[in-house]
C-alpha cells in the first residue's frame, strides 16, 4: 500500500484549488475553515476517548487535512509557511523544557508547572507583551468551551498562588456556594439562581481538578454512561413485553435499577 506523505497533502489541497479543482473548497476561508476544525477536533476526541482506532485513524486525518488547508490558505493572505509554523513549535517547546533540553533540574509536579508559568511570561516581555497579574488568563481562548474554559482558569489561578490553601478549605467554600444556591432558589429570583448556579459548577470545576479530575472529560464519561443506560433500559423494557410510553416514573426506575445491575 503506498504511504501518503505530508506533501502529498499539501499537493492534493492544490488540486482542489486549481482551475480545475472544487468549486467549494476555493469558497473557502481561513474563518469559514475554523468552524469545520473545532467539528472535527471534537469527533477526534470522541473517538480517542471511546477508543476507537478506526475512527480515531479516520477523524485524525480530516484534522490533520483541515490544519494543512488553513495553512495553504493562511500562506496565500499572510505568507504563512508550514516550516515556519514547525520551526517556531519546536524552538517553543525546547524553551519550555529546559529540564530536558537544558541543564534546568525539576523535582516536582508543582516545580515543572511554575518553571512553564515563568517561561512564559518570560516569552510575553521578549515579545513586548505586557505579563502584568491582570493578563494572567490572556492566553485562554475566549470561545473555549465553558467546561474546559473553567478548568484552565482555576489551574492558572493555582499556578499563580490564587487558590485555597487545602482541600479542607476548598470544601467549606462549595458549602457556601452550595447554600448560597438554596437561598437564591428559595427566593426565587432567575436572575440570581443564574448567578449561583453558575458559581457553584464553577467550584465544581476546581473540586475535580485538585482531585486530577478534568469536568469536560468526566461529564462527558457521564453522558455516554447515561445514553447507554437509557438505551438499554428501553430494550429490556421491550424484552419484558412493557409499553415504554404507558410506563409509570416508578416502573422505570425499577428498570433502571435493573440495567445497573446488571452492568455489575
Amino acid at each position: 500500500m503506498h504511504e501518503a506523505r505530508p506533501d502529498e497533502i499539501l499537493e492534493l489541497i492544490g488540486g482542489l484549488l486549481g482551475e480545475n479543482g472544487c468549486g467549494w473548497d476555493k469558497e473557502q476561508t481561513p474563518d469559514t475553515l475554523c468552524d469545520y476544525l473545532l467539528e472535527e477536533t471534537y469527533e477526534l476526541v470522541e473517538a480517542v476517548r471511546s477508543k476507537d482506532r478506526a475512527g480515531v485513524r479516520e477523524e485524525l486525518g480530516d484534522v490533520f487535512f483541515l490544519l494543512f488547508f488553513l495553512t495553504v490558505l493562511l500562506n496565500g493572505e499572510q505568507g504563512l509557511e508550514l516550516s515556519e509554523v514547525w520551526q517556531e513549535n519546536v524552538r517553543k517547546m525546547k524553551g519550555r523544557h529546559p529540564h530536558v533540553f537544558g541543564e534546568a533540574s525539576i523535582n516536582t509536579r508543582q516545580e515543572l508547572h511554575q518553571q512553564w508559568e515563568a517561561i512564559k511570561k518570560q516569552e510575553k516581555r521578549a515579545g513586548n507583551q505586557d505579563p502584568k497579574p491582570e493578563n494572567l488568563f490572556a492566553n485562554i481562548p475566549e470561545g473555549l468551551p465553558p467546561l474546559l474554559k473553567a478548568y484552565r482558569l482555576n489551574s492558572k489561578a493555582a499556578r499563580d498562588g490564587f487558590t485555597w490553601k487545602t482541600n479542607v478549605d476548598h470544601r467549606q467554600a462549595l458549602t457556601r456556594e452550595w447554600e448560597e444556591w438554596l437561598r437564591a432558589v428559595a427566593d426565587g429570583d432567575p436572575e440570581a439562581k443564574e448567578e449561583e448556579f453558575g458559581d457553584l459548577l464553577f467550584n465544581l470545576v476546581e473540586l475535580g481538578r485538585r482531585q486530577g479530575i478534568k469536568s469536560s472529560g468526566a461529564l462527558l464519561r457521564a453522558n455516554s454512561k447515561f445514553v447507554r443506560r437509557f438505551r438499554n433500559m428501553c430494550v429490556l423494557a421491550e424484552q419484558k413485553g412493557l409499553d415504554w410510553d404507558t410506563l409509570d416514573l416508578e416502573s422505570k426506575d425499577r428498570l433502571w435499577e435493573e440495567v445497573k445491575k446488571a452492568e455489575g
